[in-house]
C-alpha cells in the first residue's frame, strides 16, 4: 500500500498544477485530480508558490482550513465513487448531487462525514467505522441507518 508523506502528497498537488499550467501531458491520476484543483481557486495562489507552502502549517487554532487535506479529501471522495467503496456510496454520492444539483457541494456533504469518522477513529481509537461514515452520508439525505451493520475492514480477523 502506498502512503507518500506529507510533502509527498503536497508535491503531487504542486506538480499537477504547474504541469497543467504548462501545458504538459497528465497521468491518470493527474487527470483526476485537476479538476479538483480547478474546483478550487481559493487555493491556486498556494498551488503557484510550491517553495512558499510545502511546509506551511494549517493549525486549527489559525482558523484555517489545510487546503491539501481539503483537496486530499475531494480525492478520496473521487476514488470512493469511482470504485463504488464502500459498497453504495456512489448510489448515494448520486442522490446527494441530485438533491442539490450540484457535485461540488455533494462532495463536501460526504467530505464532512468521512472527516467524522476519522476525526471518531482518531479519538477514540480503532479503525474508521463505515457504518458511522455511511450513517452520515445516508442521514444527509434523511434516510435512516441501514438495517444490517456492515463488517469493518479493520474488524475482519487476519
Amino acid at each position: 500500500m502506498f502512503s507518500p508523506s506529507r510533502q509527498d502528497a503536497r508535491g503531487f498537488f504542486f506538480d499537477t498544477w504547474k504541469k497543467h499550467q504548462n501545458g504538459v501531458v497528465l497521468t491518470d491520476l493527474e487527470k483526476i485530480v485537476l479538476p479538483i484543483l480547478i474546483d478550487h481557486p481559493e487555493y491556486h495562489s498556494i498551488l503557484n508558490h510550491p517553495e512558499k507552502y510545502l511546509e506551511q502549517e494549517w493549525t486549527p487554532e489559525m482558523g484555517e482550513t489545510n487546503p491539501f487535506l481539503h483537496l486530499g479529501l475531494h480525492v478520496a471522495i473521487e476514488e470512493q465513487r469511482s470504485i463504488d467503496q464502500p459498497f453504495g456510496i456512489r448510489s448515494l454520492y448520486a442522490q446527494l448531487a441530485l438533491r442539490h444539483d450540484d457535485e461540488h457541494r455533494a462532495q463536501h456533504e460526504m467530505m464532512e462525514c468521512l472527516g467524522e469518522m476519522i476525526w471518531h477513529a482518531q479519538r477514540y481509537g480503532g479503525g474508521p467505522d463505515v457504518n458511522r461514515y455511511i450513517s452520515c452520508v445516508r442521514g444527509k439525505l434523511g434516510m435512516g441507518e441501514e438495517e444490517r451493520p456492515r463488517i469493518n475492514p479493520n474488524d475482519i480477523p487476519d
